[in-house]
């Protein structure tokens, strides 16, 4: 397993491309779902300078903290609530560019300004995490961010 990360090219598109190869490749064959959504949320962190980065996986009807890098973080999302919530409820990626505007936004962390959640599917097409990305700066995300995490989320569904 690698230690460290190489990340070509200056652009956000250049990052991505390289790190999502690699990002997969340190779950390749891993069977524990901690584990390996660890070491991915490990990767984005080491990646980019955002604020927090992590999951929320699907158990009993909530949405529960995973594993992530960061500061502390709520530990239960109802579906449908926050923009965690209302992405696993909605089945699909929410960019929002100031959290402050997002009607019912959940503030985990006073210094969120902006965030970007990522449904991950398994087999049956079911949502049974999350994958949530906040910055400390409005408008850090935008559709680029959302092609590649989509790319990265589905290479994670086969662990549920």
């Amino acid at each position: 397993m690698a230690e460290h990360l190489i990340l070509d090219g200056e652009g956000k598109d250049e990052r991505y491309r390289s790190l999502i190869p690699q990002a997969l490749a340190l779950i390749d064959g891993e069977t524990d779902q901690t584990a390996a959504l660890a070491n991915v949320g490990a990767a984005l962190a080491m990646a980019f300078d955002w604020l927090w980065t992590g999951f929320y996986l699907v158990k009993n009807g909530e949405l529960v903290l995973g594993p992530f890098q960061g500061p502390i973080a709520c530990t239960r999302i109802k579906r449908g609530k926050g923009v965690c919530g209302t992405a696993w409820d909605q089945a699909r990626t929410l960019v929002v560019p100031d959290v402050e505007a997002f009607p019912g936004h959940i503030a985990c962390s006073s210094h969120s300004r902006s965030e970007i959640v990522v449904p991950v599917f398994n087999a049956a097409a079911e949502v049974v995490a999350v994958l949530d990305v906040d910055a400390s700066h409005t408008e850090a995300f935008d559709e680029t961010d959302a092609r590649y995490l989509e790319q990265l989320a589905a290479g994670l569904g086969h662990l549920f």
